[in-house]
């Protein structure tokens, strides 16, 4: 058998487990890009002037990173119970054991609020400025998200809260519904 055979006869193997490798890779990148879940940076928040923010102001996402299927969604109905606005229900890549809240800065009252869901829950910022509030979750316990104790508004220390865009139009200076006078 001379080289030539072995070239000819070793081609059409090695062929196919180089398109493998390349269509393997292509899988693994697509599977990553659909459970990414983008932060927006088109829709920075709008700063509103408001004494206290309350839920109707804060848009959240929820994302699992745990092993209970639909457990985000359980939690996202919970949050929307309490008056939150839900923006996206997903799943995250990253293993969570205990609630994690994310926001543009750990001192923001839309993050103060939204932890106030959570007792125990660590706060990290991520220096979005959409003004969303991420909640993920992964372990589901009686703990991590209690029937009461939660607040239902917190102080705007400054007077302006950076809301998101589809907030603002609900919003008004004292930063509770309008109400008409009878």
């Amino acid at each position: 058998m001379s080289v030539r055979d072995v070239i000819r006869l070793l081609r059409t193997p090695v062929t196919l487990v180089v398109l493998l490798v390349v269509l393997g890779y292509g899988a693994w990148w697509g599977y990553k890009a659909v459970l990414t879940v983008p932060v927006s940076t088109a829709n920075a928040c709008v700063s509103q002037p408001v004494t206290q923010l309350t839920p109707d102001k804060v848009t959240v996402r929820v994302l699992n990173g745990g092993n209970i299927k639909g457990y985000a969604t359980e939690v996202a109905k919970a949050l929307k119970a309490r008056g939150y606005n839900i923006s996206v229900v997903s799943n995250t890549q990253e293993t969570i054991t205990t609630p994690v809240i994310v926001g543009g800065s750990v001192d923001l009252p839309a993050m103060k609020l939204v932890a106030s869901n959570f007792p125990g829950a660590t706060l990290r910022a991520d220096n979005r400025n959409d003004g969303t509030v991420d909640v993920l979750v992964g372990e589901k316990t009686d703990k991590t998200m209690p029937a009461t104790g939660f607040a239902t508004a917190v102080p705007v220390p400054n007077g302006n809260a950076c809301l998101p865009k589809s907030a603002v139009s609900s919003a008004t200076p004292s930063g509770s519904p309008t109400t008409k006078a009878s």
